[in-house]
């Protein structure tokens, strides 16, 4: 039990530590909301780990990170919590909606509520802005992207 305890530690570090990071950089890449400031999150940091841009590199810090390492990051990524609203949103442009739920389910979420989360975060203009095409689900609201752009 004692070798467990270090490394449940150093588990823990590394975890907040990756998802500080991830937070505390994703505005940084633009445009926001798109797979291009997703990569170009992976290019800056495959470089601050001393790897040079070109294709190969890149490559190998992809396979590094592991599907599940890289999976946490983009969740992280393109997720967002509103604690004012209580609202969390998953807006990854791969899926093919925006999810808006409660982080707490107290009370159920509206399409006003959901419209304020999408103006705050800047993605009213890359969903589709017409309610009737939100589907209001249990806990959830899905919201199509505008694939227009």
């Amino acid at each position: 039990m004692k070798d467990a305890k270090p490394i449940q530690i150093q588990s823990k570090i590394f975890d907040f530590a990756l998802s500080d990071l991830v937070c505390r950089h994703r505005e940084s890449f633009q445009p926001i909301w798109t797979v291009d400031s997703w990569v170009k999150f992976l290019i800056w940091m495959a470089l601050n780990c001393g790897l040079p841009g070109d294709r190969e590199s890149l490559e190998c810090f992809s396979d590094a990170l592991g599907t599940t390492l890289a999976r946490r990051m983009r969740r992280l990524y393109f997720e967002r919590n509103l604690d004012v609203m209580d609202l969390k949103l998953l807006a990854d442009p791969s899926d093919d909606q925006v999810l808006i739920m409660p982080i707490r389910n107290s009370e159920s979420l509206t399409i006003d509520q959901a419209s304020k989360f999408l103006t705050e975060v800047g993605l009213e203009e890359k969903v589709l802005r017409d309610k009737s095409t939100w589907q209001v689900l249990d806990a959830v609201i899905a919201i199509p992207w505008n694939r227009s752009d």
